[in-house]
């Protein structure tokens, strides 16, 4: 990495693990207020109706719903943002450097996957097999902040590359497996569209104003068409022009513009918006039922272990190899902390139960409650080794 781009990656990394540690809170609040005597109010309030009608524009929409599927949207613009940035210039821009992060990925999708298959085989459960393949890059970067200047940077680039990946992944997942109604008729729209805009970019074409204003109606498109809307937040983004060698490219300057409303704003008030849950007398027993025990185990073990052994492979097969700074116990920690799903594994609870509230908040509290066991579990993990290096320094 140039000094340039360590800068680049350093605020980043700043602004992702500011974001994480509100995350936390707003979580907390949330829960907290639940299970309050302001709890049916609290749960009432993102419920309420805020449908809009505007001649032939018709959206039925919730309030919770202009958040997963209105603000998230910019959250996937953010993230599509990310993955062009690391592609160009980042960890993903050099096949050697992206080999370990994708494989470390790759495993940490396919794994926990298999582990929620395993307990929800032929049951209607099995729609959930998505949510323990997510990790939350801003709650992921907020935990392993905490464990101080120890860290080499090394690891949270390894981090943040493996997040982008499993994202780009989480994205696909969303894409293929959770689209319920279609049309040909606004697909190809969204579509061409996308073609029109791919043609402005060649044509340098670098007014954001011009993809944005576009990104709206690409967003209606995918509404209509049955195709979750969100996804247009990833598809913009790779339309938007990113010149390596310009110094304030327009996808650069929209990702930094986004990084604090996204951090501090959308995803706390997402945070907010789904994570009240009134947890029910009888919720310590549905945590142990095979779609909570898929999700927590998917995440907990299946994350670091997918992580772990498809990232040996590499190493053992010569197309791959540890950062500098990096060792397996450090490694087994990364997967760990790659285990919180959160943002991303909420989002993917909504979709796959849409029909069962039931379902999906008992899906909410399995991811929570992983979440949570992966933070500290990482932690402890990447702390005690990093105590250990401190104590018997390695001998050059």
């Amino acid at each position: 990495m140039s000094v340039s781009e360590t800068s680049l990656f350093q605020k980043f990394f700043n602004s992702e693990k500011a974001g994480g540690l509100i995350l936390i809170a707003c979580t907390a609040i949330s829960l907290f207020i639940a299970n309050s005597s302001f709890g049916d109010s609290f749960i009432h309030f993102w419920h309420m109706p805020a449908a809009l009608h505007i001649g032939q524009l018709d959206i039925p929409f919730r309030l919770e719903e202009w958040i997963n599927d209105l603000l998230m949207t910019i959250f996937f613009l953010l993230v599509g943002l990310e993955i062009e940035r690391e592609i160009y210039i980042g960890e993903l821009s050099s096949f050697k450097n992206a080999v370990l992060p994708a494989l470390a990925a790759i495993g940490g999708m396919v794994i926990p996957a298999l582990f929620h298959f395993a307990f929800n085989h032929g049951k209607p459960e099995q729609a959930g097999i998505g949510i323990p393949m997510a990790t939350d890059i801003a709650f992921s970067l907020g935990v392993l902040s905490l464990i101080g200047k120890r860290i080499p940077l090394s690891l949270k680039i390894f981090l943040t590359a493996l997040a982008i990946i499993d994202d780009l992944g989480a994205v696909i997942v969303i894409a293929v497996f959770y689209t319920t109604t279609f049309s040909f008729f606004y697909l190809s729209l969204a579509l061409l569209l996308i073609v029109i805009l791919l043609f402005l970019n060649k044509m340098q074409v670098l007014s954001l104003w011009v993809y944005l204003t576009a990104g709206i109606v690409l967003w209606y498109f995918l509404y209509r068409s049955g195709v979750h809307p969100t996804l247009s937040g990833v598809l913009l983004a790779f339309t938007i022009p990113f010149r390596k060698h310009m110094e304030r490219p327009p996808s650069y300057v929209l990702q930094h513009a986004l990084h604090k409303p996204v951090n501090f704003f959308i995803v706390p008030l997402f945070a907010l918006a789904n994570t009240a849950i009134h947890l029910p007398p009888s919720w310590k027993a549905e945590i142990f039922n095979s779609n909570s025990l898929g999700i927590s185990l998917g995440l907990v073990l299946g994350k670091p272990l997918g992580i772990v052994c498809f990232s040996l492979l590499g190493i053992g097969l010569g197309i791959a190899k540890l950062p500098e700074g990096m060792n397996i116990t450090k490694l087994i920690g990364m997967g760990l902390l790659a285990g919180i799903g959160f943002t991303m594994s909420i989002f993917i609870s909504n979709l796959a139960f849409s029909s069962d509230p039931a379902l999906i908040q008992s899906s909410k509290v399995a991811v929570l409650i992983a979440s949570l066991l992966a933070a500290i579990l990482g932690w402890l993990v990447i702390k005690a080794s990093s105590a250990k290096e401190n104590i018997h320094p390695i001998q050059g």
